[in-house]
């Protein structure tokens, strides 16, 4: 060995762990990735082992035990102050859904109890959401009228709630949240934005006074309908909707100029709904054409465990809406949770956000309730209400219990031109313009992900919406995959370094030995594509070197630090590169294998057919045993470039 060359670090050729190891370490990297049990392995206890694993998968035990009255004071304030909200925006998304509003202030009550005990985030308030409930109100309409069997039709709503417990619970049980995520920000962003130009459409109804309209949702329907009944316009209720919605729209502006006030606009919609009442109640309001929500019974609503339908004629239509609602609710609830526990530099566990939103709805469809998760708009109000905990639900829940024993009746007077006012200015802060022009400037592909879904929703339908957005991001993850990065190395100078020549260009070439980096798993999918990449680089490498005269390749050098699984169709596209690169005798070595590639490859015999002495810790071990074989008297030149 040459003075002052470091001998070449060996590869460990462990033997390849068996089939059952690797599965329960890929089992569990899938489905445990954050390890939340790793600390109990050394703990001899096993009661103790016992009630951590009660503790994980039962927040409540976790943050009960040390409550005190110092943290109650925030969480009552904040739960009190999301009540305020949870009572206008509970009868607004009902009859959004096309369901009584009692059932809207319902929800309110049971879920935000089942969350307390299973949701893992401090500041989600649980409550119903607009977008959920125009997917309902749209899918069930295709079955059932609410108009023509509205007691048929909460059956419905109330199977679609169940199904989209399940559906969630099930996700987190088997912690398949992977399945949210292909739900990306780009299609959450224009889904909401589109929803949210429908919804406020859709509240054209109210606005103007309209007795008929259409169960479509798509924008040229609704504004088709809208201008087709024209003859039933009323402008009182339209000048009445104008005043709520400026008032309501102030509120938001003062709380965006001074954010210490968002109480301000946090009160504005029970407000609304109080001075509502008040003007329908003393000025006769149906006389002049203002309808009025109706008849609230007080009470707690019976079961409707018995209400749960299955019949084969209706059951597509909840069917479709559970499992829509599930995805949806699952990503803006958890996106929402993850937004403000970042705030607070905490971290909440997705898996277990989707049981708890899980057993909130299936409890829920058996308490006449309908589908709920975690809306911004009342989640931002409990943040900066100063919550401490997740007792502010309780709290609230405890607030809608005293509001539908004492006083639901004295909501029948709220005029539907009020409830239309808020859901439109609740719904503003849904079309995210400035997000959607982020996107253009940083990531044109991400923009149209995010337009097909918000075109898509506006003018075809809310679900068909959805699939575009998420076919095309699903397109660009597959182009992703099948069409990964390679790249040829160069070593950068004065130094060890080598790296990407494209990104480097002062990068120096080594004579006779090309590298070439593989930057993804290498299977089925695009094995041919990386054979296919591995030889033109081989080939651009001879026609330069043969234009500069400065000799052949023999030696191609494969980094693949970055590929961290490879198939048999993977290996079998190796067995070709190295059968075409011994046809030009150019020899081919493997520089820093990842554990799993390097067993496939060792029990393929792939390792025996290109011999264990040409795979290297790094390249430059490797280019330091090319310099004893190359053909010429380059060998000195590597050496000497290898210890520069």
């Amino acid at each position: 060995m040459s003075p002052g060359l470091s001998p070449p670090r060996e590869v460990n050729f462990a033997t390849p762990r068996s089939f059952l190891t690797v599965f329960k370490s890929n089992l569990k990297e899938t489905f445990f990735p954050d390890d939340p049990f790793g600390h109990l392995k050394n703990e001899p206890l096993i009661s103790r082992k016992a009630k951590e694993v009660i503790r994980y998968f039962v927040p409540v035990f976790d943050w009960l035990p040390n409550y005190n009255f110092g943290l109650f004071k925030y969480d009552l304030l904040a739960g009190i102050t999301i009540a305020s909200l949870a009572i206008p925006q509970g009868i607004s998304y009902a009859k959004l859904a096309g369901i009584p509003p009692i059932i809207g202030l319902y929800s309110s009550f049971v879920p935000p109890l089942i969350y307390t005990i299973f949701g893992s985030s401090k500041h989600l308030a649980v409550g119903t959401v607009a977008a959920s409930s125009l997917i309902i109100a749209a899918s069930i309409e295709e079955k059932v009228s609410p108009l023509e069997n509205l007691t048929l039709y909460v059956s419905l709503v109330f199977t679609a709630t169940l199904i989209s417990g399940l559906v969630q619970l099930t996700l987190g049980v088997f912690r398949l949240g992977i399945l949210v995520d292909f739900l990306s920000h780009s299609t959450i962003t224009g889904f909401m934005g589109g929803t949210a130009i429908l919804i406020c459409l859709q509240q054209m109804k109210g606005m103007l006074g309209l007795k008929h309209f259409t169960t479509h949702t798509d924008c040229v329907s609704v504004l088709r309908a809208v201008f087709r009944n024209r003859n039933e316009w009323k402008w009182q209720s339209a000048v009445v909707g104008i005043i709520f919605l400026t008032f309501l729209q102030l509120t938001r502006f003062v709380k965006q100029k001074k954010p210490k006030l968002f109480w301000v606009s946090a009160i504005a919609p029970i407000i609304t709904v109080i001075v509502g009442g008040l003007f329908a109640y003393l000025a006769h309001a149906e006389k002049h054409g203002i309808d009025i929500v109706g008849h609230l019974k007080k009470g707690i609503n019976p079961p409707s465990i018995n209400r749960i339908t299955f019949d084969a004629k209706y059951i597509s239509a909840p069917l479709k809406a559970g499992v829509i609602t599930a995805m949806i609710a699952l990503a803006e609830g958890i996106a929402i949770g993850r937004s403000f526990a970042i705030m607070k530099n905490e971290q909440i566990d997705g898996n277990k956000e989707m049981v708890a939103f899980g057993l909130m709805n299936i409890v829920g469809s058996f308490t006449s309730c309908y589908l709920t998760t975690g809306p911004f708009s009342k989640t931002a109000v409990n943040f900066n209400s100063g919550c401490r905990t997740q007792m502010s639900n309780v709290v609230m829940s405890i607030c809608m219990l005293l509001t539908l024993l004492f006083l639901a009746p004295l909501f029948s007077y709220t005029p539907l031109v009020a409830l239309s006012a808020i859901i439109m200015s609740a719904m503003f802060g849904l079309v995210e313009y400035d997000k959607a022009y982020h996107l253009y400037k940083t990531d044109k592909f991400d923009f149209c992900i995010c337009m097909a879904a918000f075109f898509g929703v506006v003018f075809i339908s809310m679900d068909m919406g959805l699939m575009l957005s998420v076919v095309l991001a699903l397109i660009r993850a597959l182009l992703y995959v099948a069409r990964p990065a390679s790249c040829k190395l160069g070593k950068i100078p004065d130094s060890s370094l080598f790296r990407d020549v494209e990104q480097y260009p002062n990068a120096s070439n080594i004579q006779g030995i090309l590298a070439v980096q593989l930057g993804s798993p290498i299977y089925y999918a695009n094995s041919q594509y990386i054979r296919e990449r591995i030889m033109r680089h081989v080939k651009h490498e001879q026609s330069v070197a043969a234009l500069n005269g400065s000799g052949d390749i023999e030696y191609i050098l494969l980094d693949l630090g970055a590929v961290t699984s490879i198939d048999i169709t993977g290996v079998e596209a190796f067995l070709e590169v190295l059968r075409l690169l011994e046809s030009k005798e150019i020899k081919m070595m493997l520089v820093n294998p990842r554990i799993g590639v390097l067993e496939k490859l060792t029990i393929t015999k792939f390792i025996e057919k290109i011999g264990k002495e040409s795979v290297f810790l790094s390249i430059e071990d490797a280019i330091e045993a090319c310099r004893f074989s190359m053909k010429s008297s380059r060998g000195k030149d590597v050496a000497d470039v290898n210890v520069a």
